[in-house]
């Protein structure tokens, strides 16, 4: 911990916290980093506090007391643990947002049954804690296979080499899209086919055979929001 620093607690949101950056934290800050999860229309509905149960590394955490957090079907059917699908919120929670003003046709498709949909996709294991797999704009479809950016991302960040990374899906005439990482690096490594074929298999040797990455490409910096939000539909514009 850094002389003079005197931090009881870290909250993260915004960006799926991997395994990677919750261990940084809890090495150089001396705390445990939790994860808080909400929007807008539904604010912190999901958390992660050690002091109430286990933080589980790349999870998001479980609900927050008073709010029924679930995933659910395009139809707001509550799917079965291990299934991936919409997280979404029970109505009628003191959190939620009554309407988008003077929009009423977004208000309800904002909605599918009991539940507000929050535009994420995830999964809940039989355990109670909730996997963000990415935003529903972010998944991608490959051979058939439906894809979330976070744990390839977390994989890639584990490289030696690797400093940030986003990871989106490119058009693929086969496979409709193929994975493609797009990378900066810590100083003193340079690009090269060699390090591209390292990558590739450093992820092949921990996820998915579907998951690695197809294409790889190096850059200086990533496209992101004022509150260090990936655009990754940027990325994906850039082919």
């Amino acid at each position: 911990r850094p002389a003079g620093l005197n931090l009881r607690s870290l909250l993260t949101g915004g960006e799926t916290l991997g395994a990677e950056l919750g261990d940084f934290v809890q090495e150089r800050l001396g705390v445990e980093a939790r994860e808080i999860y909400g929007q807008t229309e539904c604010n912190l509905v999901v958390g992660s506090n050690s002091n109430f149960f286990p933080i589980r590394p790349g999870a998001m955490g479980k609900p927050i007391p008073g709010h029924d957090v679930r995933i659910v079907d395009d139809a707001g059917n509550v799917l079965p643990a291990g299934a991936e699908g919409h997280v979404a919120v029970r109505r009628g929670d003191p959190v939620m947002m009554l309407e988008y003003f003077n929009n009423p046709k977004a208000t309800a498709e904002k909605y599918a049954g009991d539940f507000l949909l929050t535009g994420d996709r995830g999964r809940q294991d039989e355990d109670g804690y909730l996997w963000y797999v990415g935003r529903s704009d972010d998944v991608i479809t490959s051979a058939g296979y439906r894809i979330g950016p976070g744990e390839i991302e977390d994989c890639i960040l584990r490289h030696p080499a690797v400093a940030f990374v986003a990871v989106v899906g490119v058009p693929d005439p086969v496979r409709t899209e193929a994975v493609k990482a797009w990378i900066v690096l810590k100083d003193g490594h340079a690009g090269s086919d060699a390090l591209v074929a390292d990558i590739q298999r450093h992820v092949r040797e921990r996820l998915s055979a579907h998951e690695y990455p197809r294409h790889v490409a190096f850059t200086d910096t990533l496209p992101m929001t004022a509150t260090g939000k990936i655009l990754r539909r940027e990325l994906r514009a850039r082919g």
